[in-house]
């Protein structure tokens, strides 16, 4: 079932914050509603970012009360405008954004030829993600052997994506093709997409899955447990990948104990005009390692940095998988070039 629908003028996706304790949908009707559902991570995931945003312009669209196209593409680019400021690292929203946009200018009809054009945009960007990431998973599961056993950190399931996921469609279409794979899912504070999502996701699947507190990759990796790590990405640039913050140690533990490090992410993730030095890096708010569970779990007065990515230079990676087959370092580099 795909994680996010756009029906007659509502998007139906899946309250990401209520799992795995309760499976609620919530109706989003407005651009400002899903800046919010994106902002408060109702919604979260690089490649469901892009499709989210791309149906905010949609929702724009398709409500608009405008009568000219001109004043309508002013009141697209005011949404796009409002979600811009929710997530700055994921480069996939604003990818996404751009297109859709692009795509309203380039209408050469009146306001319902521009409505027409946008919201079947935002439509093929949902169907083309799951076939991409179905695609990353058959180029993916060539490099994984029967009898694996795969880490990931935080989530890269369907849940991150409009369906299928890019790290867990490696480990699904393995299992597809028959080959007995286990899975170390990291429980990724502060928000615990692992222990909340990944573990929900591999579960549900019926693939065998143990949890582990973050720091505990390391002890994993000097015990032989783990033979492969296979992650998501929000953004790949010239010299880096960039992911959920906990990334680069996961990446650095692998590289001392020769493990390979994969990364799986469509190539709507890359952005290879820059370098890491030149990506924002999002940080959230301190109440998120100052409370667990609704409990405050640190001494008032203590401040706290809760940065929501970190930076994995390219010398840590085995491999990019993405939809046209796996990218050594070197390929992204002269991608860049």
């Amino acid at each position: 079932m795909r994680t996010i629908e756009w029906k007659s003028g509502v998007v139906v996706t899946i309250d990401q914050t209520k799992l795995p304790s309760e499976e609620e949908y919530i109706k989003i009707r407005t651009c400002s509603e899903m800046a919010d559902a994106i902002k408060t991570m109702k919604i979260r995931g690089a490649p469901l970012l892009g499709v989210a945003a791309a149906y905010g312009l949609a929702l724009t669209a398709y409500h608009s009360k405008a009568r000219t196209k001109q004043d309508l593409l002013k009141e697209i680019e005011s949404c796009a405008e409002l979600l811009r400021k929710t997530r700055p690292t994921a480069v996939n929203l604003f990818w996404a954004m751009e297109r859709v946009l692009k795509k309203a200018k380039e209408s050469s009809g009146g306001v319902s030829d521009v409505v027409r054009a946008v919201v079947q945009e935002a439509q093929r960007m949902a169907d083309e993600d799951v076939e991409t990431n179905r695609k990353i998973g058959e180029n993916g599961a060539k490099l994984i052997q029967d009898g694996d056993v795969i880490l990931t950190h935080c989530n890269a399931g369907c849940l991150a994506t409009v369906d299928y996921g890019t790290a867990l469609a490696v480990v699904r279409v393995a299992v597809e093709h028959g080959k007995r794979i286990k899975v170390f899912a990291t429980e990724t504070r502060p928000l615990l997409q692992g222990a909340r999502l990944t573990a929900f996701e591999l579960k549900r699947d019926s693939i065998p899955v143990t949890l582990i507190t973050d720091n505990m990759v390391g002890y994993v990796m000097s015990k032989r447990l783990a033979s492969k790590v296979v992650v998501g990405a929000d953004r790949v640039v010239k010299d880096a990948v960039i992911n959920k913050i906990g990334t680069f140690m996961v990446a650095v533990l692998a590289h001392e104990h020769g493990i390979p490090f994969y990364v799986a992410a469509p190539k709507s993730t890359f952005d290879l005009t820059r370098l890491s030095k030149d990506v924002v890096i999002e940080e959230r708010s301190p109440e998120e390692v100052i409370f667990c569970g609704g409990q405050r779990i640190v001494p008032e007065g203590v401040n706290v940095l809760n940065p929501a990515f970190d930076i994995t230079p390219l010398k840590y990676v085995s491999g990019i998988i993405c939809e046209t087959g796996v990218l050594s370092p070197a390929d992204v580099r002269m991608l860049a070039t």
